[in-house]
């Protein structure tokens, strides 16, 4: 439902006039009364973003720690999409974000209270936050699992009875609903990608199908992950062939909040994931019907190749430190392999031609192949053109997939995002070096754009310390970083670059007999643990991507912990990356590793009251060849212990 703008506009006045003089209102009367510190960057800010809504352009929205950047985005996105009658989708970097923004006390109630408007807003989470009924109404039946069991026995009862009708949207299957299950454990009852949902007999009473034909109908925002936004742009086409709806509607403007991570989203997003086991099912359901003898033969010996690249694959595939992605080398059996498959491909849609032609088949069941494999060999065909594709192996408990990206993303934005004549918004603290926004507006095929930066308004000088730490040796570094915990009273963040680390100093701890408690991502669902860290003041949080988005002012955050200097790993994609650079350490992993170093010491004040130390361990080398660069984007000095 479309709600009135909170302020008057009539046929003779200017819109955006009117906008200019209610934005003044609220930055300069209004939240003061209310409360709220007159921040002057936030004003700077406000009206800096304006131009981008009147020009409908891209802008670089930079604001440090403690400007209010969000409520500038919120104000202008909601007025702006009550004006245009069609809702405006904020992106953030994960899911713990957008729990920052919609929860009890968060953003947009704070801003709903101060300004006296009801906002309609409503989150569009990705497919994997969702309970899949396929997936765990089977799996109860055969599991002594509790987490699981529990899991299936707070399933409302709607969606078990066929025979009743749906009268209200009624949410359920959530991620956020279940927080008691391990990321392991919910690996096996979420959606994944192997699940064919436009023929699940679950579907019309699916968690994830009812909320989004319920978040369609947002009248002011739409909150999803950047990992979702993407994957709306990367299956927009495909969708409408196939005759459903994008993910998302269309919109009035987009903002990125973290708009720094973009990129990382889209090259996700744009991949090509061939999942061991999904060739095999498509290619059954084909088998089984009354095909010629010829184009049996034919579906045999694909699946043959398909499973001797697959033990390829497998064979060769090198598990590398802080990534899930395994690198493959390209070998010439390999690519042999793919060469063959991607020949009997070809073969199989031509076969496909007659069978359908000669027999009666269903025509989404043809449809369904035919796209399958076009897809499998459009992926093949970047596999083996040289240079062109990004390629690993992804293996759990459950199944293996081998994923192929472009490795490139820059042309399909500009081509599928960036020529929307809308205004986009990429707000962060950290999104230029040096106020040179250009690295982000090439990587992301941005060729004209508004940018602004703006300091955090914080006396970091009274309010934070940065000591520096030499690692010699990793057991020796355990023992520092508890003595510093025991030393706070917990009150303390750990980050680290990777989940392998952050288990190594798990290991030590469970040797400890600490006063305080220790939360390790992964162990729940992460709001939850956000939520516990910030009411039990002594608690001691430990994670591995919670780099950026986290918002935990008071006492229970005054110490930030960083184990070892977060360069990115040595993984497919970031060897690319160097590859393609002429100095790869300046270009690929220093930037990197300082956008992220930034983003982390942002943790730890996130107001004027706070107080409190950064600790950063690296090794001599690292001290050597990246202080300089590391003191000059940290808002006070390093000092050395």
């Amino acid at each position: 439902m479309i709600k009135p703008l909170p302020f008057t506009i009539s046929k003779t006045e200017n819109f955006f006039d009117q906008l200019g003089d209610y934005v003044g209102d609220v930055f300069y009367d209004i939240l003061p009364e209310k409360g709220y510190e007159l921040r002057d960057e936030q004003i700077f800010m406000a009206f800096q973003v304006e131009q981008a809504f009147k020009q409908k352009k891209t802008i670089f929205a930079e604001a440090g720690v403690g400007t209010g950047k969000t409520f500038v985005y919120l104000l202008y996105a909601i007025c702006y999409a009550r004006y245009m009658r069609k809702p405006a989708i904020i992106s953030c970097a994960d899911e713990t974000l957008i729990e920052q923004l919609v929860k009890e006390g968060g953003d947009i109630e704070k801003l709903q209270k101060a300004l006296g408007l009801q906002v309609d807003v409503r989150l569009a989470k990705a497919r994997e936050q969702y309970v899949c009924m396929k997936k765990l109404d089977p799996l109860s039946n055969q599991t002594d699992d509790e987490d699981i069991l529990r899991v299936h026995d707070e399933i409302p009862n709607f969606v078990y009875d066929q025979s009743t009708s749906m009268n209200a949207f009624r949410s359920y299957g959530d991620r956020k609903e279940y927080p008691w299950v391990p990321n392991d454990k919910w690996e096996q009852i979420a959606w994944d990608p192997l699940q064919q949902c436009s023929t699940c007999d679950w579907r019309h009473r699916c968690g994830q199908t009812l909320n989004r034909e319920y978040y369609r109908h947002a009248g002011d925002l739409i909150i999803c992950s950047h990992d979702f936004y993407m994957e709306h742009v990367w299956t927009k086409e495909s969708r409408k062939r196939e005759g459903q709806l994008p993910l998302l509607p269309e919109a009035s403007c987009v903002v990125f909040d973290e708009g720094h991570l973009l990129e990382f989203a889209a090259q996700k997003a744009l991949t090509y994931r061939f999942h061991s086991e999904t060739l095999t099912t498509v290619l059954t359901g084909y088998m089984s019907q009354d095909v010629r003898e010829e184009s049996l033969f034919a579906i045999e010996e694909l699946l043959a190749l398909h499973d001797e690249w697959f033990d390829v694959l497998r064979e060769t595939a090198k598990q590398v430190e802080g990534s899930q992605r395994r690198e493959v080398p390209r070998t010439k059996e390999m690519q042999a392999l793919a060469s063959k498959m991607d020949k009997q491909v070809q073969i199989i849609l031509e076969q496909l031609v007659f069978d359908s032609e000669l027999f009666v088949l269903e025509d989404y069941h043809i449809k369904m192949i035919e796209e399958y494999l076009e897809f499998f060999s459009y992926g093949l065909s970047i596999l083996l053109k040289e240079d062109e594709g990004i390629f690993w192996l992804e293996e759990n408990a459950t199944e293996t997939s081998f994923v192929i990206m472009p490795r490139l993303v820059e042309d399909i934005l500009k081509k599928e995002v960036f020529t929307q004549n809308i205004p986009f918004v990429f707000s962060s603290a950290t999104l230029s070096r040096n106020k040179d926004f250009s690295y982000m507006s090439n990587s992301l095929g941005i060729d004209e754009s508004l940018s602004f930066s703006v300091e955090s308004p914080f006396d970091y000088d009274e309010q934070m310390n940065i000591y520096g730490h030499i690692d010699q040796d990793e057991e020796k570094k355990w023992e520092e970083i508890g003595s510093k915990l025991v030393e706070n009273g917990g009150r303390s963040l750990i980050l680290f670059s990777s989940v392998e680390e952050m288990n190594r100093f798990r290991s030590f701890t469970e040797q400890q007999n600490w006063s305080f408690q220790m939360i390790y991502e992964g162990d729940g669902e992460i709001s939850e643990a956000v939520k516990e860290f910030q009411f039990n003041e002594t608690t001691v949080l430990c994670s591995y991507h919670l780099w950026e988005g986290l918002d935990v002012p008071g006492q229970s955050l005054t110490q930030v912990l960083i184990s070892s200097l977060p360069f990115p790993p040595q993984d497919p994609v970031f060897k690319a990356k160097r590859m393609h650079a002429l100095d790869p350490v300046e270009e690929v992993d220093a930037p990197y590793m300082l956008l992220r170093l930034r983003q982390g010491i942002g943790r730890l004040i996130r107001s004027s009251e706070d107080k409190g130390a950064v600790h950063i361990w690296m090794n001599r080398a690292q001290k050597e060849k990246h202080e300089a660069s590391i003191q000059e984007v940290f808002p006070v000095s390093l000092n050395w212990k």
